[in-house]
């Protein structure tokens, strides 16, 4: 690649520009996956950053003068300095602008970079006519009643329609406030045109041409703004900070074939985007659909089927049509899971897997899931006669409807109250509060998978000691969130007193309840998707402990459960060591493409 660290003006910026894009498409249409949300059920979205990096160059090349070469028969900047002194003194005496205050001289340590020598520094309120004092804001209510076709911008554009117009010819609007102003999640400057209103969150700008607000547009795009912003909580660039913006200006003609090159290339980045977001959806597509295969039902397929097995003869026993279908996935495992989405469509469907009982062998000779149901039967009804919890209402046997799918032989299908002596959930009433004591946790200290005590409430030790012993959660308990980020499951391994908020269930373990197994069922999809069907509520979503309670639950036999729970965490693990090395890869694109950003400029 070339060195770029020195402006380049002869005649060779516009092909160096182009060769930046197509030499180094790989590392522009990088994509940085980014959470959605801390709820499950939700999935990543993506950041290409490559692409984001590559705007920025183009805009940064074009102000600099290296994206188009300079042309000895243009015109001066001075002839179009001259042009808009005579407008402004029009202007002025025409009364249609306020005459513009001394302007701060530039000196040579004022250049923010080199530029060509055909080039001139000036300051943005002496190339611009100002018009905001023809802004007028009209608030959300007067709005409502003045509903029409003319478009009402704010600092970041368009934000309603209404029935009049301040303004109707092209100009120029500049964010005056917000945090835009910082972030540029989106342009800050903008040409507006037609008949138009503008509140005052936005300047409003004219210039000698529509050519030259196009210029001056990009310009304000491509430099920080922070050095003429004030305020902190509310950013806000003035008036008076906005005019002493420093301009890099070309030549009229340089500047048309400036806006002209990086509409061009902007058009390129906006084909890239598209084409690297279809190719990451279509990847996402065959991720999904090679996986979805492995989690077809326990059951043969019938023999009128229209797929390969249609044949009597030739059809495939379960474990044949699975192993087929897991043989396609590992044959293509290293082109397959390279994005965290992927990933973690993998360890969904591992633990898909694992509750359909596809994931490890089972053993004929192993006790049966009744058994250990019948244990942890045995051990309630000793807490019910003892006292410590109340008889439990039974609940109907679970139809076959209610069965998702089919088990192994020796599993058996269970509510999830079967599973635990209680399922109950924090203490309804508001906690006294106190400055130190027994830790009282909310969502906020679960939502992660884990007990976390940082940052925690406490409520007074009197307090916890009169709660009921069901809502004292203990080690080899299961917490559950069951508002707004419901669905989580959390394992307590920690032996520290502690309370919860009444959107945590808790689920109190019996001496025979398979923890970690449980814990795993409540990370599926399957789980979520019930917990989904069961929420009530419409702006919190909020699962019923009745509706909890009467989840069905796959069990395998003792035996099994310990196998599942082994591979699972094997493979959970395996994902885990992906994600890692998919984020130390992603890691260093991002550290290769600011580098080739810095070298161009």
């Amino acid at each position: 690649m070339a060195d770029l660290s020195t402006s380049t003006h002869d005649g060779q910026s516009e092909q160096t520009a182009q060769s930046l894009i197509t030499q180094h498409i790989d590392i522009w249409t990088t994509a940085i996956e980014q959470k959605s949300s801390a709820g499950r059920g939700t999935s990543n979205k993506f950041s290409l950053y490559g692409i984001k990096k590559l705007r920025e160059l183009i805009l940064e090349l074009a102000v600099r003068g290296k994206l188009v070469p300079q042309d000895v028969n243009d015109s001066s900047v001075d002839i179009l300095l001259s042009k808009i002194a005579e407008q402004r003194v029009i202007l002025e005496s025409e009364k249609k602008i306020r005459p513009l205050s001394k302007s701060l001289t530039i000196k040579n340590l004022d250049h923010p970079f080199p530029i060509p020598s055909s080039w001139q520094f000036v300051r943005f309120g002496d190339l611009t006519f100002n018009r905001d004092g023809e802004r007028k804001p009209i608030s959300a209510d007067d709005r409502k009643s003045m509903q029409g076709d003319y478009d009402y911008y704010g600092a970041s554009g368009v934000i309603d329609s209404i029935n009049g117009y301040l303004f109707d010819k092209p100009l120029l609007l500049i964010g005056e406030d917000g945090a835009n102003l910082i972030s540029r999640s989106t342009p800050i400057a903008f040409i507006a045109k037609g008949k138009f209103w503008v509140n005052n969150h936005a300047h409003v700008i004219d210039a000698v041409s529509i050519d030259f607000l196009n210029y001056l547009a990009l310009f304000i795009n491509a430099i920080s703004l922070e050095p003429y912003i004030t305020g902190t909580a509310q950013p806000k660039m003035n008036q008076a900070k906005m005019n002493s913006i420093i301009i890099a200006i070309p030549p009229t003609e340089e500047q048309h074939r400036i806006v002209a090159k990086v509409d061009e290339l902007m058009s390129l980045c906006d084909a890239l985007e598209a084409q690297t977001e279809a190719s990451i959806a279509a990847h996402q597509t065959l991720v999904e659909t090679l996986l979805n295969a492995l989690l077809q039902p326990n059951t043969t397929q019938p023999a009128d089927s229209q797929s390969a097995c249609a044949e009597p003869a030739l059809i495939p026993s379960v474990a044949e049509c699975f192993a087929q279908s897991w043989q396609r996935v590992a044959e293509h495992f290293d082109t397959l899971f390279t994005t965290a989405a992927s990933i973690d469509t993998l360890k969904q469907t591992i633990l898909q897997l694992a509750v359909m009982g596809k994931l490890v062998e089972q053993d004929p000779n192993d006790e049966t899931a009744a058994k250990l149901l019948e244990r942890i039967a045995k051990e309630k009804a000793q807490l019910i006669k003892d006292g410590k919890i109340k008889k439990q209402k039974p609940l109907p046997a679970i139809t076959d409807e209610e069965k998702p799918f089919e088990l192994p032989q020796g599993w058996e299908w269970c509510y999830l109250q079967d599973l635990f002596s209680v399922v109950t959930d924090g203490d309804h009433q508001a906690p006294p509060k106190a400055e130190s004591g027994i830790p009282f946790l909310v969502i906020g200290n679960l939502n992660t998978g884990s007990v976390r005590f940082e940052n925690s409430k406490f409520v007074p030790n009197e307090y916890y000691e009169k709660l009921d012993w069901s809502r004292q959660p203990r080690v080899g308990d299961l917490l559950y969130t069951v508002t707004g980020s419901y669905g989580i499951p959390i394992i307590v391994n920690e032996n520290k007193p502690f309370c919860v908020q009444r959107h945590v269930a808790i689920l109190n373990s019996s001496s025979f309840t398979p923890i970690e197994y449980v814990c795993y069922v409540l990370s599926s999809k399957y789980s979520y998707e019930f917990a989904t069907s069961v929420a009530t509520g419409i702006a919190q979503k909020t699962v019923p402990l009745s509706g909890l309670r009467r989840m069905p639950i796959p069990l395998p036999p003792t035996s099994e459960v310990n196998h599942i729970v082994a591979k699972v965490d094997e493979l959970m693990a395996l994902c885990d060591q992906l994600k890692a090395r998919l984020s130390d890869a992603q890691t260093t694109q991002l550290h290769l493409t600011d580098a080739i950003v810095e070298q161009a400029i």
